[in-house]
């Protein structure tokens, strides 16, 4: 059974950073893709960051230059390193994780989130 296990986040002052991790298990996704999403209260779940299957790291705008995404050598962790952090940051962030990228686009599996909350 595929798990995703987010921990890192927390409550920070504006210009903060957290650390977010994903730790997968029940499945090796070496090769696949993985990846963070973000959903605010009252607002769609969005795409913040993910590495794909050829290891290329893509950011969303509102992500690049200030987070960084990263995943352990063995890759079934993975990692958010989120610096400057902003209130319109606070969200609960996801993890997601799929073997290629047909399930990326439709089926990925999902953690339970961590809520960041980032106060001005």
């Amino acid at each position: 059974q595929v798990q995703l296990v987010e921990s890192g986040g927390g409550s920070v002052q504006a210009g903060g950073s957290l650390r977010l991790s994903c730790a997968a298990s029940g499945y090796t996704f070496s090769g696949g893709y993985m990846g963070w999403f973000r959903q605010a209260p009252g607002k769609e779940r969005e795409a913040v960051a993910h590495i794909d299957g050829r290891r290329n790291r893509l950011y969303t705008d509102s992500a690049k230059g200030r987070f960084t995404i990263s995943q352990d050598g063995a890759e079934n962790t993975l990692y958010l390193q989120m610096n400057s952090l902003k209130p319109e940051d606070t969200a609960k962030y996801y993890c997601a994780a799929a073997q290629n990228l047909g399930s990326w686009l439709r089926d990925k599996y999902w953690g339970q989130g961590t809520q960041v909350t980032v106060s001005s």
